[in-house]
C-alpha cells in the first residue's frame, strides 16, 4: 500500500508540473513573461467563485503548488509576472548566467522587485545570501539611460555584485517580477518587460 501511495503521489506531482508549464500564456505577444493562472481561475478568485457553474479544481490545484496565496485584486496595489524560460525558450539552469534589463521609468508608484525561486519546489532557494533585487535595494546600480540590469547566476560577475541574484548551480529556477503600485502602462503594455537573456553557459 505504501508503494502504491508513493507512486500515486509521484504521478500527481508530474501531472501538476506539466499543467503548471502549460498555464504560461504570454502576457506580451511573443515573449515569456506570463500570469501563471488560468483566466477562469483569475475570475473565480476575484469574485470568490460566485459563478455556480465555474469552479476550476484542476487550476486551483496547480496554483497552490506554487503560489501559496490567492491575490484577489491583482492589478490595483500589486501585479505579478512570472517566467520559467529565457528569451530562447530554454528553462533556467542555475549553473548559467542570465541578464534581465529593466527599461527606464518602470511604471510603479512604489517599487519593483525580481525574485528567484527554486523550480522544483517553488520556494526560495536554500542557503542563498539573497533571493532577489528591487528598485529599493541598497547599492543597486542603474545605467546611464536609467535602465537597470539584474544578473542571475551561481556567482557574481566582476562589477555586478550589487545587481546580482544568486542561483543554485545544481538546480533550475524561475523568476517572479512584482510591480507595487502598478501604473496604466503595465496594463496597456506600452511599457514592456523584456525577456531574460542567457549570457553564459557552464
Amino acid at each position: 500500500m505504501k508503494n502504491i501511495l508513493n507512486a500515486a503521489a509521484a504521478e500527481a506531482h508530474a501531472w501538476l508540473d506539466l499543467r503548471y508549464e502549460t498555464t504560461f500564456t504570454p502576457y506580451y505577444d511573443g515573449h515569456r513573461w506570463a500570469i501563471p493562472l488560468s483566466p477562469e481561475l483569475i475570475k473565480g478568485l476575484q469574485t470568490q467563485f460566485a459563478d455556480p457553474d465555474s469552479y476550476p479544481v484542476d487550476s486551483r490545484g496547480v496554483a497552490y503548488t506554487m503560489a501559496f496565496f490567492s491575490p484577489k485584486r491583482s492589478g490595483t496595489g500589486q501585479f505579478y509576472l512570472m517566467t520559467i524560460k529565457d528569451k530562447d525558450g530554454q528553462s533556467f539552469t542555475g549553473a548559467n548566467t542570465y541578464r534581465l534589463t529593466i527599461p527606464a521609468n518602470a511604471p510603479v508608484r512604489q517599487y519593483w522587485s525580481a525574485t528567484v525561486y527554486d523550480r522544483a519546489t517553488h520556494a526560495l532557494i536554500r542557503e542563498m545570501p539573497r533571493s532577489g533585487r528591487s528598485s529599493q535595494s541598497p547599492g543597486l546600480r542603474a545605467n546611464a539611460d536609467g535602465s537597470v540590469e539584474i544578473w542571475f547566476g551561481p556567482r557574481a560577475s566582476a562589477g555586478k555584485e550589487s545587481n546580482w541574484v544568486p542561483t543554485d548551480a545544481n538546480g533550475q529556477f524561475e523568476v517572479l517580477f512584482r510591480f507595487y503600485g502598478p501604473e496604466k502602462s503595465v496594463f496597456d503594455k506600452t511599457w514592456a518587460l523584456p525577456d531574460i537573456e542567457r549570457i553564459a553557459a557552464r
